[in-house]
């Protein structure tokens, strides 16, 4: 059973990532999805490891939460295949096998931390913060266009010097049109990493935040691509 838990103030620059959730005990499950969309993550939840990995295959993942015991396929052998395929989503195992060679089984299978259940919710989302951070350390050192400046790794924006506060959305919208600069994205692609499974999608919100994005980093910031998507033109050398 997780551990009593006071829903902490999540300011609304708060990161936002798309996170996979595989867990087959409904009221863990039920909690920690609750929690992580009210810190405006995107969450999708599986309960069994064939799931798990038929998520893995079809979509991309800013970070995993991962039970061991997981009914039609064993965690351990999820993350096998995801490492396999040389895919470095970081992942965090949150299980109750304590041993400690359990533990080096599975950092040594390619997880990235090791949570023992029960967990505390202030636990699990310091870990998860603290691989966010790990993994944005390995982007690039800023995008810089014009006047605008975006430092990826500290999510840091300005314009002519002046710092730009964007919400979490506003982020979660520019981050892959960051990763690929002069790649045009569709709407859907980018309604990915605003909603879970089962999240009402409204039809204009990715309009929205392309919006701000624009009225906040400069209208030539973000180019509209008609009938296809949007883009963001190729970062000048700094």
């Amino acid at each position: 059973m997780l551990r009593p838990h006071v829903l902490p103030y999540l300011p609304i620059d708060e990161a936002v990532m798309r996170l996979l959730l595989v867990e087959d005990d409904a009221m863990i499950g039920e909690a920690v999805q609750e929690l992580l969309r009210l810190e405006h993550h995107a969450v999708d939840w599986v309960r069994d490891g064939l799931q798990a990995d038929a998520a893995l295959r079809a979509q991309g993942y800013d970070l995993v939460l991962l039970d061991l015991g997981l009914p039609g396929r064993d965690g351990l052998d999820v993350l096998r295949a995801l490492r396999a395929r040389r895919d470095r989503t970081p992942v965090l195992i949150a299980t109750a096998r304590d041993a400690v060679a359990q533990r080096v089984q599975g950092l040594d299978a390619g997880a990235d931390d090791y949570l023992l259940k029960p967990y505390d919710l202030d636990e699990l989302q310091a870990r998860i913060r603290a691989l966010a951070r790990r993994a944005g350390a390995q982007a690039d050192a800023a995008y810089v266009h014009g006047d605008v400046q975006i430092h990826p790794a500290t999510r840091e924006a300005s314009v002519r010097g002046q710092p730009v506060l964007l919400s979490a959305r506003e982020w979660a919208v520019l981050e892959p049109l960051l990763a690929r600069p002069g790649a045009v994205l569709s709407r859907a692609q980018l309604e990915d990493k605003l909603y879970g499974w089962g999240e009402e999608i409204s039809s204009n919100a990715v309009e929205v935040y392309i919006h701000g994005l624009r009225k906040k980093l400069g209208a030539g910031c973000i180019v509209t691509v008609r009938g296809v998507g949007y883009m963001l033109p190729r970062p000048q050398a700094a």
